[in-house]
């Protein structure tokens, strides 16, 4: 079986009301099947058959008690979940963060990608500014973001390498590359306002892309 069908597997068996309700009694601890009926008013037999698909489907063990060995404990397998999750995707090179004029998300981007992976990041543009933005200077030092204050916009062409995985945080960007990137996040471009709560927003949802997707990509 590919990994794909059994992480297929394992959701379609925790899409069931009735496996999901075992599952939340197991999250906190062991129990047998009489515990589990009593607890969930559920004919026995119907227990059998949901832990039988937990066990299955990987998601659940039994353990034979050590005091009387006639009965038995479902258990949750304490991987079950995180081999859930897909495997991180390997990176070669380095992860770069494309916007248009590399002054404002593209730069917050880098310096908070920093923060929560051990890939390499840099940042660039499809059409550099001539600095980076002052609303994105003022953001970083509100969040406390070690953004390089002096740092010069650069074009994609100059930055990007071949074993590079780029993801733009602009439609412009996106547009523009043709399927070039390799991941798109279509982030508002708080420069248009200069608002400082447009900027704080921006800051709010890199955080929150990064934070997940740093997990999914990992060092070739």
């Amino acid at each position: 079986m590919d990994d794909l069908q059994r992480r297929a597997d394992a959701f379609a068996a925790l899409g069931d009301p009735s496996r999901l309700r075992i599952v939340d009694l197991l999250s906190v601890g062991d129990m047998s099947s009489s515990e589990i009926a009593s607890a969930l008013g559920m004919k026995s037999n119907l227990v059998a058959f949901h832990a039988n698909v937990l066990r299955e489907r990987g998601i659940a063990q039994r353990i034979r008690s050590e005091s009387d060995g006639r009965r038995s404990y479902l258990q949750l397998i304490p991987d079950a979940f995180t081999t859930l999750a897909l495997e991180p995707r390997p990176v070669a090179g380095r992860v770069v963060f494309v916007c248009t004029a590399n002054s404002a998300r593209s730069q917050l981007a880098r310096a908070i990608w920093a923060a929560h992976s051990s890939i390499p990041v840099a940042s660039a543009g499809t059409d550099p500014a001539d600095r980076v933005n002052p609303g994105a200077v003022d953001a970083a030092r509100r969040h406390g973001i070690p953004l390089d204050e002096a740092a010069v916009p650069l074009a994609l062409d100059e930055v990007a390498r071949s074993s590079d995985f780029l993801i733009t945080v602009c439609d412009h960007a996106h547009e523009k590359l043709g399927g070039r990137d390799d991941v798109h996040w279509s982030i508002r471009d708080p420069a248009r306002s200069g608002n400082a709560e447009d900027f704080d927003d921006t800051v709010a949802e890199l955080r929150s892309r990064i934070a997940r997707v740093a997990r999914q990509l990992a060092v070739a």
